[in-house]
């Protein structure tokens, strides 16, 4: 090809590929709203909080690349046959008890407007939620309780109870954990659905509604939505008490007891919704605190999450519980349940 046709040959590639891109449009609903319908993922490797091991909302993609190798080498080693003459395990491991075959994580650190984040909270700048020292240590000692004591079924986390997904699933704000990181939206003119795969719990969004002044407290809040442009906006309150705690392991958190939680979900792709997510709550935080995610498109179904069909576990804990006690043995569990 002539130097001068191999030009125009590649300017007309780039320019198509360009108008490609540039083509998409946002899919609408008959009512002519954006269509945020469809099955979207939030798994990722990146947490609520700011690990220490970062010092920037934003992680090298090089470096992330290095962190995923290692994660992905580590998961096939765990994902090994089981010895099950090793015995149990003695070094604390609390996921001691899933090999890589039960548990999604996801694979890659989260991509939001092209940066790959150390966490989702974005402000504070540090990354952390600002708790007031008589929030932080409320929120410790109701946590230490709810992992401590095993007097009743009452006061175990809620996931142990197949009330809602441990952590923070349904949210909102809604949260990536071990496994189930699954979404389905359903949308009408009058409301939007959000149905999380961990516990099947499903959120209904009643869309441009004024807020009653009364209403009680649930175990996913009180919420109500409306647009602004393309963005859906969704305030929530009245959140149950025995969820303003939110338990996940290494990143548990803690909303505070009147919290406002606004969530905005807007479509950013064909395979991506941006979601932020703001928390307010005066006497549990210095400042209002929010947050950033991508959530993905899935091409995975939502299959039926059972939870304790067949499970033994929570009435395995609180039998041995009971044993502990017949032999004097029993552990002082501190703070309180509210």
């Amino acid at each position: 090809m002539k130097p001068a046709l191999l030009v125009v040959a590649i300017m007309v590639l780039s320019c198509g590929g360009a108008t490609a891109q540039d083509a998409w449009q946002t899919p609408r609903t008959p009512d002519g709203k954006p269509d945020l319908q469809g099955i979207w993922t939030n798994a990722s490797l990146t947490t609520l909080e700011r690990p220490p091991q970062f010092k920037s909302p934003t992680i090298p993609p090089e470096r992330a690349k290095q962190m995923e190798t290692a994660r992905a080498q580590m998961m096939r080693a765990s994902n090994a046959p089981t010895n099950p003459n090793e015995g149990a395990p003695t070094d604390g491991n609390a996921n001691a008890g899933y090999n890589a075959f039960w548990i999604d994580p996801g694979t890659k650190y989260g991509v939001v407007n092209g940066e790959v984040r150390s966490s989702w909270i974005v402000d504070p700048p540090d990354g952390r939620i600002p708790y007031t020292p008589a929030a932080k240590k409320h929120f410790e000692d109701r946590l230490t309780r709810m992992r401590g004591s095993w007097d009743g079924p009452e006061i175990r986390p809620q996931g142990e109870r197949c009330i809602v997904g441990f952590g923070s699933t349904a949210g909102p704000p809604m949260m990536n954990v071990l496994y189930n990181n699954h979404y389905q939206i359903v949308q009408t003119p009058t409301h939007v659905v959000i149905t999380a795969e961990m516990i099947h719990d499903a959120r209904i969004i009643p869309i441009g509604e004024k807020r009653s002044a009364g209403g009680f407290n649930t175990w996913l809040g009180d919420s109500v939505g409306w647009w602004e442009g393309d963005t859906l906006v969704v305030q929530t309150r009245n959140f149950h008490p025995d969820i303003r705690v939110r338990p996940n392991m290494g990143d548990s958190y803690y909303v505070g007891e009147n919290p406002t939680v606004t969530e905005r979900f807007t479509r950013a792709g064909p395979d991506a919704i941006n979601y932020s997510f703001t928390v307010e709550d005066k006497d549990a935080f210095t400042t209002p605190w929010r947050g950033e995610m991508a959530l993905t498109a899935s091409r995975e179904r939502m299959y039926e999450y059972a939870c304790h069909e067949g499970n033994h576990a929570l009435p395995g804990i609180l039998a041995g519980a009971r044993h502990d006690e017949s032999l004097g043995r029993v552990t002082q569990a501190v703070g309180d349940t509210e």
